[in-house]
């Protein structure tokens, strides 16, 4: 959100010794700011009846950042301090040049709120977080008998960003994260199988650790790892395949999502770039991307450049409508940044990423969908996958599969995955549930070794021709 003060770095250095140095590093530039940030976080993950891991980390540092046309100088700095920002100017300055350049309007202000400011950490003792754990995994051996294993990971952290403009704005932004994820592995006949589960957002911690909320992620995980345990091997071929909704949207972020950033299709390396206003994808079809969804893992209230996150649709009944811009792409594009400029850290550079990626619900009955598939499978969960970008080509393993024949859903599959290309899968869409959903709070996305947390989510959908990998052919 906008704001006037400097908090919290004003007991390291003033706002206007800040602000003489920002101008310094950007004077000629087309655009920069000075980007500070204090991070905490802590890890405790509990496996097999112990502790495993209980860390605690805290850091703080600023970036300094001047752009001129397609270049960026950018430094970065632990200490935070008059003599350190002298330093960074000088690095900075060495992308401006001569100068020249035009600086840019700065983005538009906003008091709204998204999600709580408190401290998700200090809502419970370590003690508590440690018996939580230890909870989880008795309850879970106490479900089934089969269950041989139990791993239980509660993660929180809370970040503190402000961001100095050179015409003196500042925006400052507090954002928390909680998350649970669970994992179980079960044993039977001396086949041994694992399940998991998780989920959270911009939350505070006692909104997770609740017996509500993580009890069902344990079922959930539980369930994953029976069903795994009767799987058969996947079959292999070119076949019709139903995804399931929610955390499934996992495909349409990597297969899509990454080839709808600004940067890739300015510099004509997406498979998407040169085909604004085309039909890329079957009617229907409209997927968005939105950072203002209250708590969700993928939302900001303001991006790391400043602006307003946004409700950015990309694809609108199956036309391109829109890229996701950060600041330097969209002045070279000539369009509007659109809140996705993100970094990783004080550490990094900002860049196109996406908040929240998602495709809208259609009209069709999930369960229609299935029954029209008269030879395929049935995608319920995800694991690990890979895209190329300039081709759209991607991998994705399943986790939760099912066969499909004469609309009958069968026996569990292990080991398929989904190999296709985004543009090609988007065309082939011949079916759209109405039951969109968002996954429930896990998704990290990478992108030029950054990280950062993301949302996805469609509804059902039918997709025609993809090629499924597995142990032997269909």
């Amino acid at each position: 959100m906008s704001d006037t003060t400097f908090r919290p770095f004003e007991t390291h250095i003033d706002r206007e010794t800040a602000l003489s140095q920002v101008k310094a590093a950007v004077a000629g530039a087309d655009d920069g700011e000075l980007f500070l940030e204090r991070r905490k976080s802590e890890v405790i993950s509990f496996d097999d009846g112990r502790v495993k891991t209980a860390s605690f980390d805290a850091s703080e540092g600023f970036g300094l950042r001047a752009v001129r046309g397609e270049t960026a100088g950018y430094a970065h700095s632990t200490r935070i301090d008059e003599q350190a920002l002298k330093r960074a100017v000088a690095t900075a300055r060495l992308a401006v040049g001569d100068g020249g350049g035009t600086m840019a309007e700065g983005p538009a202000r906003t008091n709204r709120h998204l999600y709580t400011d408190a401290d998700p950490m200090a809502e419970a003792a370590f003690p508590a977080k440690i018996e939580l754990l230890a909870e989880i995994d008795a309850v879970a051996r106490q479900m089934d008998s089969r269950v041989v294993q139990v791993s239980a990971t509660l993660a929180a952290s809370h970040q503190e960003v402000v961001i100095l403009r050179p015409d003196g704005t500042v925006v400052s932004d507090t954002r928390p994260m909680s998350r649970l994820n669970v994992s179980v592995i079960v044993e039977e006949n001396g086949r041994r199988e694992s399940g998991a589960a998780g989920g959270g957002g911009r939350l505070g911690l006692s909104q997770v650790i609740a017996r509500e909320s993580w009890e069902p992620k344990l079922r959930e995980a539980l369930r994953i790892a029976l069903v795994n345990l009767v799987a058969e091997p996947a079959p292999a071929g070119v076949m019709d395949v139903v995804l399931g909704p929610g955390w499934p949207g996992i495909l349409l972020h990597e297969a899509v999502g990454h080839g709808l950033e600004g940067d890739f299709n300015r510099k004509g390396s997406s498979a998407f770039a040169g085909l604004m206003g085309q039909q890329v994808a079957a009617k229907g079809v409209t997927v968005l991307d939105d950072g203002t969804i209250p708590d969700r893992r993928g939302s900001l209230t303001v991006d790391d450049e400043g602006t307003p996150s946004g409700r950015n649709v990309l694809i609108e009944d199956g036309t391109l409508v829109g890229y996701m811009q950060d600041r330097q792409n969209a002045r070279l594009m000539g369009v509007t940044p659109t809140g996705n400029g993100r970094r990783e850290s004080y550490a990094h550079i900002p860049m196109p990423r996406m908040t929240n990626t998602y495709m809208l619900g259609g009209d069709a009955d999930p369960e229609a969908l299935v029954t029209d598939l008269k030879d395929g499978i049935y995608a319920v969960g995800f694991g690990g996958g890979q895209v190329d970008i300039t081709s759209g080509k991607f991998v994705f393993s399943c986790t939760e599969a099912y066969r499909v024949k004469d609309g009958k859903v069968g026996a569990p599959v292990k080991g398929a995955t989904l190999i296709g290309d985004g543009a090609t899968a988007l065309q082939q869409i011949r079916g759209i549930g109405n039951d969109m959903a968002l996954d429930p709070g896990m998704g990290n996305c990478g992108k030029a070794g950054q990280w950062v947390p993301v949302g996805v989510g469609q509804p059902s959908l039918l997709i025609g021709g993809l090629t499924v990998g597995g142990a032997a052919a269909a």
